[in-house]
């Protein structure tokens, strides 16, 4: 496990050297949202040939956002704190190859699709501290960009500046390398033996009370 410190964007290099498990510490400019709605309209805007408001430039975080404009334009950083990706496997793989995704991140991984789109592009998936609301809000250092106000904060894209986002675990590399997958098929394999353990219990209890009548 190495600990790496990127510049946002990273290079292909860079991500490419990328290890599943390694510790990622991000700084620079990362585009960020939280919502379906939002998803659902960079898909939109893909359709119809549109450039975001927001330019993605390398790195995309499901990082939902609380912050709030002030009356001389800038904006008071409430909190972040990330959400679930998977929630967006139905279009995770075409935002990673329209952009050119080289990181992305959230919690609990990408499914096979995304994982297969990354291995295409060059790209990692990044894993955020769940419940690190906290660690995760001090990195924030600016909020430079906020799009789509017709949505709830949270589901806005918003450019954030940001300084030692992490630590961030590799979970799936590159080459399309995921964690998420292994588990899964440890955890699939596994399930026969655990279903005949479990049968033969029950009916070891099932013939106990037949003895007990």
């Amino acid at each position: 496990m190495a600990v790496v410190h990127l510049n946002c964007p990273p290079s292909a290099e860079e991500v490419a050297a990328l290890q599943v498990g390694d510790l990622v510490y991000l700084s620079g400019e990362i585009v960020v949202t939280g919502g379906l709605p939002a998803h659902k309209r960079m898909i939109e805007y893909l359709d119809r040939g549109e450039p975001l408001p927001i330019a993605m430039d390398g790195v995309f975080i499901h990082l939902p956002h609380m912050v709030e404009q002030q009356a001389d334009g800038h904006y008071l950083i409430h909190y972040v704190n990330p959400t679930t990706s998977r929630r967006f496997d139905d279009f995770m793989p075409r935002l990673i190859r329209a952009f050119d995704l080289k990181i992305v991140g959230g919690k609990g991984g990408l499914g096979p699709a995304a994982a297969q789109a990354m291995a295409e592009t060059g790209c990692a998936y990044v894993s955020l501290l769940g419940g690190g609301s906290p660690i995760l809000s001090e990195a924030i250092k600016d909020v430079l960009a906020v799009a789509w106000t017709d949505f709830p904060p949270h589901f806005r894209l918003a450019r954030l500046r940001i300084e030692n986002l992490g630590p961030l675990t590799v979970g799936i590399d590159a080459r399309g390398v995921s964690r998420y997958q292994a588990l899964e098929d440890e955890a699939r394999s596994r399930l026969p033996a655990i279903m005949a353990r479990l049968a033969s219990r029950r009916e070891a209890a099932e013939a106990a009370v037949r003895q007990e009548d």
